[in-house]
């Protein structure tokens, strides 16, 4: 894969930005304030940027600009430097953090400028799976059976023994109800579709297969993991009014029937770093000692096909 620009340096600088949004929510984890709890974390993690030597743009943010205060879709962010794209999430699982459940996470992932979608805040119908698979083993024209029974013959396993995740939301019944049929076996998830597409490529994951809605900024994020470690996805925008779809139109999206690959998603190099909020199945949340608070940050990057695991310990003054 090559290296389209993007140095080392903004490794540890997206950490730092990352890190500064996990830190500022954690106060608020198992209070059950969603609100207060993103807010913190958008304002620390739009306050950190400043600090970066970047050119950034973001075009997975919080939403539109009369939406959101800040971190913005179209804002800049950064003191100057490389142009790149930004997605981000400063708070991913909101309602996990005020219940205290497991991975919830400050994440964000940075490409090359023009190298991310920039998708408008709706729904994504989604699907994915690990790496090292058939290319098109997985396709969302085909049914959730079709699905899991060629993703079980690609693993040599019997479809009774293959695990798919679903976030657990109502309109998902029929989907649940189909794959209860096959007698797979179903992780339900309430919230954090991002670290759950992820599970699917880590190598001692009980996780085969991921299926169902979610909203498409945390689609363009979990390619953008996956751009790095590798696997599949496959994602279809969905638009329940007048308004989303007046939406799409503003960024530029035409065909609102769509179906995007990977690669349409997420083009290039690019670094994706996540740091846990909440103790989680990627790695550990934020832990406040009194003298100091620890974090945990995943870090990976698409050219060097690197995974790096950041354990950090930072004293309180």
């Amino acid at each position: 894969m090559s290296n389209f620009g993007l140095n080392r340096e903004l490794v540890l600088d997206m950490v730092r930005v990352t890190e500064a949004a996990a830190i500022a929510c954690a106060p608020l984890i198992g209070k059950g304030d969603e609100k207060a709890a993103d807010a913190a974390a958008v304002e620390a993690m739009r306050i950190a940027f400043n600090d970066c030597a970047i050119d950034g743009t973001v075009v997975i943010g919080e939403g539109e600009r009369d939406e959101a205060p800040m971190l913005y879709i179209g804002e800049k962010v950064g003191k100057g430097g490389t142009a790149v794209d930004i997605a981000l999430d400063p708070l991913e699982g909101t309602t996990i953090c005020a219940r205290n459940m497991p991975n919830s996470l400050a994440v964000l992932a940075v490409a090359e400028a023009g190298n991310l979608l920039n998708a408008p805040d709706v729904y994504m119908d989604k699907i994915a799976v690990g790496g090292g698979l058939p290319e098109g083993v997985v396709d969302l024209d085909k049914t959730p059976s079709e699905n899991v029974t060629d993703v079980a013959k690609a693993l040599g396993k019997k479809v009774e023994d293959m695990m798919v995740c679903v976030l657990d939301r109502p309109r998902h019944a029929a989907l649940i109800e189909e794959l209860r049929g096959l007698n797979c076996g179903i992780k339900l998830i309430g919230d954090g579709d991002v670290a759950a597409v992820i599970e699917t490529s880590e190598p001692h994951s009980a996780v085969d297969l991921y299926i169902g809605s979610g909203g498409a900024p945390e689609g363009v994020l979990a390619a953008a993991a996956l751009q790095c470690i590798g696997g599949q996805f496959q994602g279809r925008l969905l638009f329940r009014n007048d308004d989303e779809r007046g939406r799409a139109a503003k960024w530029g999206i035409t065909d609102l029937n769509r179906k995007y690959s990977h690669d349409d998603l997420v083009r290039g190099d690019v670094i994706f770093v996540a740091t846990g909020v909440t103790d989680g199945s990627m790695m550990q949340g934020v832990h406040n000692f009194g003298d100091t608070i620890t974090t945990e940050s995943v870090v990976m990057r698409a050219s060097t096909r690197t995974v790096r695991r950041i354990s950090t310990e930072h004293f309180v003054d």
